[in-house]
């Protein structure tokens, strides 16, 4: 028995634009190719993201890059097949009675060179800066509004510890308590209870939404090298873990 059987509709929950390729853009894909209907929110427009060398003629300023990241955004969620994108904070992912806002991108530090952790001046309007009650609440009101069978989020460490990361996951686990939904978390290797999806046939599309977050990666033939100049394979293979 699959996560998947009875699916028809799923809301991948994501903190900046470029992780829903990175970390679940094969497994979109296949859903699209089997008729589910795939949503996609995303929290922040990854303002604080670096950049890769020489994608851009001047380096912009957080608002600028904030449009060319939403712009990347819309690129690969139409290459992956996505059908419908939300931005946290904005109508109907935004909580009813109050007023729009925009969750800003949290920033983070490196710890060791796998694991990241808090930004030493994480600002007012971030992400993290919120309570987590009102992001919860936002994301509550779009799993009402579009009412998917399967909620797909990252694990309790935010798949490499990145702050906003850990707080969509948190988000994720209380709206969809709240909702009643079902919802699986991203993992990155094979163990017990987690149903792993080995999708190699799906790289040439992730290769190309990759290729349109440039600020974010260099596509190298069936690697990308990211804006530190670190190397990576395009992942193909993902698990889910059924919460």
């Amino acid at each position: 028995m699959s996560i998947l059987d009875g699916v028809s509709r799923v809301l991948f929950v994501h903190a900046h634009p470029d992780d829903e390729t990175l970390a679940t853009g094969a497994l979109i894909s296949e859903m699209v190719d089997r008729g589910i209907r795939v949503h996609l929110v995303t929290a922040t427009r990854g303002e604080r993201g670096e950049i890769v060398a020489g994608a851009l003629a001047v380096e912009p300023d957080p608002e600028t890059l904030s449009q060319i990241r939403e712009s990347e955004l819309s690129a690969a969620s139409a290459i992956l097949g996505i059908s419908d994108r939300y931005w946290l904070g904005s109508t109907p992912a935004r909580a009813r009675g109050l007023a729009e806002r925009r969750y800003r991108d949290s920033g983070m530090a490196w710890i060791t060179p796998e694991l990241a952790g808090p930004s030493p001046d994480v600002t007012a309007d971030a992400l993290v800066s919120a309570q987590l009650d009102e992001v919860a609440n936002d994301l509550t009101a779009l799993i009402e509004e579009i009412r998917p069978t399967l909620v797909v989020g990252y694990d309790d460490a935010g798949g490499y510890g990145h702050p906003d990361h850990v707080r969509m996951h948190d988000a994720t686990e209380a709206a969809c308590r709240m909702t009643n939904t079902p919802w699986a978390e991203i993992v990155a290797e094979q163990g017990d209870e987690v149903e792993w999806f080995d999708l190699e046939h799906r790289l040439p599309v992730v290769a190309s939404a990759l290729s349109a977050h440039a600020t974010q990666v260099r596509v190298d033939g069936d690697h990308i090298v990211h804006s530190g100049g670190q190397r990576q394979a395009i992942p193909t293979s993902i698990g889910l873990r059924a919460r």
